[in-house]
């Protein structure tokens, strides 16, 4: 063991491998905000990053490490194959020596794509598939006639999507009032409108009747008569019922080019049934008719995982005997880790970043490959204290059998379990991108880093939790798992909703909250906008921005845009140049015109106290603050560093967010209404130890201005600081969905029983 302070201030500690062929070597790396980082990681080893958000963590072992080896690894191919592959530039290092095929399994969700499930994400159902072809009762046909995505088995009315469109007339009309009232409320069919006066005046029914007492001829021509020639007056015209005519105007059309008031109702407007051949099945009537002992493919996939491993288990048939094997294996693993609760049928889009990240690995878990580098991204996101043990055995487990592992993460129970800890900082953006320690646990202890000083870190439980003010009453809950759950929800302090994961946590908050009056939503889901979406156009800080530029240089705000007359007409305002190569992934380039500046020169000459326009778009929330301290744009800066937000970048596209930025984004938008409930979907995902005190301040800041705050969450150290708990469970799937506990954090520690009552009494300090 060895303990020493470096040149630079960088401490290093622990075991060195003697060999250089067993270290990964690292020399300059200038990635985004790295200072030249130089170190050496061990292979065959479990590293652990550590660092603020922000400090470099991802731009080390991502954006360099992993983009490396991706980079070298295409580089193997023909110069033919690689003119259809991604042209991957080299990172920003000096040297990286002995780098091993990397394999990244990260927290980007699973694409919405309703085809895609847990099951044919995991390859589970194609296993299924050829179980049931070959030994299911009564024979069907090759595994393609249970596929959903095949026309050899998907349902033929719902073309294996399981559901179809459907228009919710009620959103279309109010049946209370007549033609003449405006019963209708689609837009653009307000009474006196084109179209109002041609269904009105079409002659087939009375404008001065109510909607609910026509005939049901009436009903029929008012609805879903198809286009007919009719006269009015002297002309000649086509009537549509309004049915047909909201699929032709709005559902034909493509949703993002539409305005925003139309997209609003088009979505309103269209809801999905289950489809009323299959009932949500997906598959054809043969598919749906074939069994193994007595159960049919669909109700396997609708099956916890728990309970279809054990089905499979009792399965006995030579016919498949190597692939029954395989697919008990898949299973178990899926139980393993974690997911035991969901379905095959789940759909991908459906789950969360920790959970897809996990389906990810299942594909690994089993692999023959050894000597391979994995790269993980925050594995214990949206994992109970009780569920990290798991995962930490299943990493170990991948390190054991010769590859190396590198992990991005906060959690102090997974840095704990690392053979090698890099720690990156001090602080976030330009006050990061340094290496701070690297070396053994307890060396990380004794190093006087941020994260060494919090790894011990305890949160004393709240002296005095604050009195409601009333409360929310969820009544019968009964979505997905919740076994008809009512509970109190306390008013105007601070809730934490926890439980193991697939305890049904989100199906009682959003299942039942999020539709309530100043219920305000701030989750991880993608914001919805184009790659020109940045957190500069979302918060609204571009306006007062925009208008203080035009005013300093006398022309007009539009010129700073980069989606107006600004922009550069090379790259349209983006920056950068998409290249579409057909069945590979568009590859994106920096314009060369504007070198990635996104306006045009005659932009680029006005500047605002030194600064071009370009240049502020490029300071992070930090650095901005600094530039503008008076007025709106502080306002909105203010709110985005009070979130955590201060090394982001007022012009970085918001794909490059992830899904905790994402939230705490959302959050700064909506923390200047007063009174309302907020919904907050684990907030600590991707916040450091010493960031999580700064969100606890956050969280109490809101509720002292007179809001409800309502966090789900695993944390111990937000549990601790709650007013009030609800503790669901006691375990996932169909063995949670109960209220197993509610209180106070000092009752539960005192008096509970359930594995959140066992994990909050080791944590907190009790003095």
């Amino acid at each position: 063991m060895v303990s020493s302070q470096q040149p630079g201030g960088v401490r290093r500690s622990g075991h060195r491998a003697a060999d250089a062929h067993d270290l990964i070597q690292v020399r300059g790396a200038r990635e985004n905000n790295l200072t030249g980082v130089s170190l050496d990681i061990p292979k065959r080893h479990l590293t652990v990053f550590t660092g603020v958000s922000g400090s470099g963590k991802s731009s080390l072992v991502f954006d360099t490490i992993a983009a490396e080896s991706r980079r070298l690894i295409n580089e193997t191919y023909t110069a033919f194959i690689q003119n259809f592959m991604p042209s991957l530039a080299r990172p920003e290092v000096d040297a990286l020596r002995n780098l091993s095929a990397a394999i990244i399994v990260d927290q980007e969700r699973m694409g919405a794509n309703s085809r895609s499930t847990v099951g044919t994400a995991t390859d589970a159902h194609t296993m299924l598939r050829i179980m049931f072809s070959r030994i299911g009762t009564p024979h069907v046909g090759p595994p393609l006639a249970f596929s959903f995505n095949a026309a050899e088995g998907m349902c033929p009315a719902c073309e294996g999507l399981g559901r179809v469109s459907d228009i919710d007339v009620d959103e279309l009309v109010d049946r209370e009032l007549s033609l003449n009232e405006g019963a209708i409320k689609v837009p653009g069919f307000g009474v006196d409108t084109y179209y109002w006066q041609l269904m009105a005046n079409s002659g087939l029914f009375d404008p001065d009747r109510r909607l609910k007492d026509f005939t049901a001829a009436e009903w029929e021509d008012f609805l879903h008569k198809p286009a007919t020639k009719i006269k009015i007056e002297k002309y000649n015209l086509t009537y549509e019922g309004l049915v047909v005519k909201v699929r032709r105007l709005y559902l034909a059309k493509d949703r993002e080019s539409m305005r925003p008031q139309a997209r609003e109702f088009a979505d309103r407007a269209v809801k999905l049934t289950p489809c009323p051949d299959c009932g949500g099945a997906r598959l054809n009537e043969a598919a749906r008719s074939c069994t193994i002992d007595g159960r049919t493919i669909t109700e396997c996939s609708a099956m916890q995982i728990s309970d279809l491993a054990e089905f499979v288990r009792t399965v006995r048939d030579p016919a498949v005997g190597p692939m029954l094997e395989a697919l008990r294996d898949t299973l178990d693993s899926m139980v393993e880790i974690g997911l035991g609760y969901l379905s095959l049928d789940r759909e991908s889009g459906t789950l969360s970043g920790g959970e897809a990240q996990r389906v990810r690995m299942v594909r690994h878990l089993g692999s023959s490959l050894t000597d391979v580098t994995y790269v993980f991204d925050e594995p214990t996101a949206g994992l109970h204290p009780h569920d990290i043990q798991r995962m930490n055995d299943l990493l170990l487990r991948l390190r054991d059998k010769g590859n190396t592992v590198l992990v991005v993460e906060h959690k102090p129970e997974m840095i704990a379990i690392a053979d090698h800890v890099v720690d990156l900082g001090p602080g976030a953006g330009a006050q990061g991108g340094r290496l701070c320690y690297e070396g053994d646990l307890d060396g990380l202890r004794a190093s006087g880093t941020l994260t060494g000083d919090y790894l011990d870190h305890r949160v004393e439980l709240r002296d005095k939790p604050r009195t409601p003010s009333g409360h929310l009453r969820i009544e019968n809950a009964s979505l997905h798992n919740l076994r008809d759950v009512s509970v109190d929800v306390p008013l105007g302090v601070l809730t934490v909703v926890t439980g193991v994961a697939g305890s049904g946590k989100s199906s009682l908050v959003h299942g039942s909250l999020p539709r309530r009056d100043g219920v305000v939503v701030a989750d991880q889901s993608p914001i919805r906008g184009s790659r020109r979406s940045n957190p500069a156009t979302y918060t609204g800080l571009l306006d007062p921005v925009r208008a203080a530029f035009a005013k300093a240089n006398g022309v007009k705000p539009g010129l700073f845009s980069a989606n107006s007359e600004g922009a550069c007409p090379a790259c349209k305002g983006i920056g950068l140049i998409y290249t579409d190569l057909a069945m590979m992934a568009e590859v994106a380039s920096v314009c060369e015109e504007c070198e990635g500046r996104r306006f045009t020169p005659e932009v680029l000459s006005y500047r605002l106290n030194g600064k071009n326009i370009s240049e502020v778009l490029g300071m992070p929330v930090a650095e901005a603050r600094e530039f503008f301290t008076t007025g709106q744009p502080r306002v909105i800066l203010d709110r985005l560093a009070a979130v955590g937000l201060g090394y982001i970048g007022l012009g970085q596209p918001l794909t490059t967010l992830s899904g905790g930025e994402r939230q705490r984004l959302k959050l700064a938008i909506h923390m200047a209404r007063n009174g309302s409930t907020y919904i907050l979907d684990e907030p600590t995902t991707g916040l450091h130890l010493a960031d999580v005190d700064h969100l606890l301040a956050l969280l109490d800041r809101l509720v002292d201005d007179g809001n409800t705050v309502i966090v789900i969450e695993h944390h111990q150290a937000v549990m601790a600081h709650a007013d009030w708990i609800i503790d669901l469970g006691p375990g996932a799937g169909h063995e949670g969905g109960q209220v197993v506990f509610t209180g106070t954090p000092a009752e539960l520690v005192d008096e509970g029983t359930s594995l959140t009552a066992v994990h909050l009494r080791e944590y907190v300090h009790r003095p």
